[in-house]
């Protein structure tokens, strides 16, 4: 029996999800729950490769479904769980993978306000709309899996805009949080934490020497990870396999953060 049968998730940001091209971890993941038997709402902000990747789900044999959402958006959310429960008639996972890494450059005096809070409302506002809009579904179900994509820069610090950190990093202390407070109604929520990984999004710039050879000297395992190896650790949360997990970091940097 695939590990994933029967199951309906949402995933979001997964537009990058098209065969032949670099893909992104929802785009991975899609196809991966799709392969473990789930019905998969994909969700994004790019509209034309987000249809054009159902569409290829569908072509594929899978049962797959694309609708717009802009994750900071609460009546957003509400659409997408309002059409997912009509299309399905129940919901069992939910993956807050929309995000991004922002603008502003490092910390200095003159760093712009709204860089910061732009990111912090995509990358934590955004996944706790996500996990506020899931509540009760998933308790009609009879309980559900969360998987919340952190980084990470959720973890430990480096060169990157401030927001980034403080937003993944209140994604991993929120997803604690929620794990605690919604055990009772059998809801997991857990979080993945990717290293530097080539995907759709940071392509054009890990192929790159000057970006890509100082990175790889950090990492024991010397390569980037693929969206694959971060859509495997998010199927096995996902999945039965993991009933007796919630609450955890599952970091998948290659070894960065332990040397």
């Amino acid at each position: 029996m695939a590990r994933l049968d029967g199951k309906v998730a949402i995933i979001t940001g997964a537009s990058n999800g098209l065969r032949g091209q670099m893909m992104g971890f929802g785009g991975a993941a899609a196809w991966m729950f799709s392969s473990e038997g789930a019905r998969v709402v994909i969700t994004d902000i790019n509209d034309e490769v987000g249809e054009q990747t159902a569409a290829q789900l569908r072509e594929d044999g899978c049962d797959a479904v694309y609708l717009h959402l802009d994750v900071t958006s609460e009546p957003g959310w509400q659409q997408v769980v309002e059409a997912t429960l009509d299309r399905y008639g129940k919901l069992d996972v939910l993956i807050n993978n929309a995000g991004g890494g922002g603008g502003g450059g490092l910390i200095r005096p003159d760093i712009p306000l709204d860089a910061f809070q732009k990111t912090m409302d995509l990358n934590s506002t955004g996944t706790f709309l996500g996990i506020r809009s899931v509540i009760e579904p998933m308790d009609r179900n009879g309980g559900g899996s969360v998987v919340n994509v952190s980084s990470i820069y959720g973890i430990v610090g480096g060169h990157a805009p401030p927001g980034y950190f403080a937003s993944k990093g209140a994604v991993r202390t929120l997803t604690k949080a929620a794990a605690v407070q919604l055990a009772p109604q059998k809801i997991r929520v857990n979080s993945v934490h990717p290293g530097f990984a080539m995907t759709a999004s940071t392509q054009e710039r890990f192929s790159m020497p000057e970006e890509a050879t100082p990175r790889l000297s950090r990492v024991p395992m010397c390569r980037f990870a693929t969206a694959d190896d971060v859509a495997h650790a998010i199927v096995y949360l996902a999945s039965d396999e993991s009933s007796w997990v919630t609450g955890i970091e599952l970091v998948i940097d290659g070894g960065l953060t332990a040397a």
